[in-house]
């Protein structure tokens, strides 16, 4: 059954829009589809515990749900792509340069620009719900926290943006390429996630757990491993934080 009219609810503050979402899921039976979206995300969650500065009222900050019986839990790799590629297909008609830093950051060049926390949760071997969040650096224009390397829209742009339009059109291309995988059409989906990676061609500087190496992007694997071939021919094979791609 398609989604076309996703339910949208407004919190003036939470301490992460993911949660809220999951909290409200146990509290009733939500539509496929529902966003919960909030101006001041006070404790935002990144991949592994890192955080998302948002500045209050500036930034898009919003978490969807959906519930993907479909999509296997050996392949749930797939919707990290999809959302990846909704947020850059929608950033992509705005500015140039930008690309997913896998697993699912979206870069401006060698900056970054939105980060994206999806928890899934299982049962035996299907996904029973999966809420994907986006944080979106929007109309802010001066980062405070000790993050590395962020940037806006508006910085790129010096133009400041519709907060809920650009909400509403994400949701809108996630909600379509959500269902392109539940038709059994993701090999575009797959492949141009793959042409969308930052640094995917030409050797870069790597680090793992043993030092630093160059190599360049072979693959990505279903499942979501990162396949890297060094320089000296070795192929090497990642998953989520094992590996890190330095950025200059």
């Amino acid at each position: 059954m398609s989604i076309c009219d996703p339910s949208f609810i407004y919190v003036p503050e939470t301490a992460s829009t993911n949660t809220c979402l999951k909290a409200l899921n146990r509290q009733q039976i939500l539509k496929e589809g529902t966003v919960v979206y909030t101006s001041n995300q006070v404790s935002g969650r990144g991949q592994v515990g890192t955080s998302w500065e948002s500045e209050p009222g500036k930034n898009l900050t919003f978490s969807i749900i959906l519930f993907p019986q479909k999509i296997p839990v050996n392949r749930q790799f797939i919707l990290s792509q999809l959302v990846s590629l909704a947020v850059r297909d929608v950033l992509s008609e705005a500015v140039d340069f930008i690309s997913v830093k896998w697993p699912n950051d979206i870069y401006y060049k060698n900056q970054k620009i939105a980060g994206i926390l999806i928890e899934n949760d299982i049962e035996g071997d299907s996904i029973s719900v999966s809420i994907m969040g986006i944080g979106l650096n929007v109309n802010q224009r001066v980062f405070l926290s000790d993050a590395p390397n962020p940037v806006s829209l508006c910085q790129i742009t010096n133009k400041e943006y519709d907060l809920q339009l650009l909400m509403q059109r994400i949701v809108d291309r996630l909600l379509f390429l959500y269902e392109e995988v539940n038709e059994n059409r993701q090999d575009d989906i797959i492949s141009r996630y793959k042409e969308s990676l930052y640094r995917k061609d030409g050797y870069h500087l790597f680090s793992d757990k043993n030092g630093i190496f160059m190599a360049t992007i072979e693959d990505i694997e279903p499942a979501g491993a990162i396949v890297l071939r060094t320089k000296e021919g070795e192929r090497r094979k990642y998953l989520f934080k094992e590996v890190t791609l330095k950025i200059p």
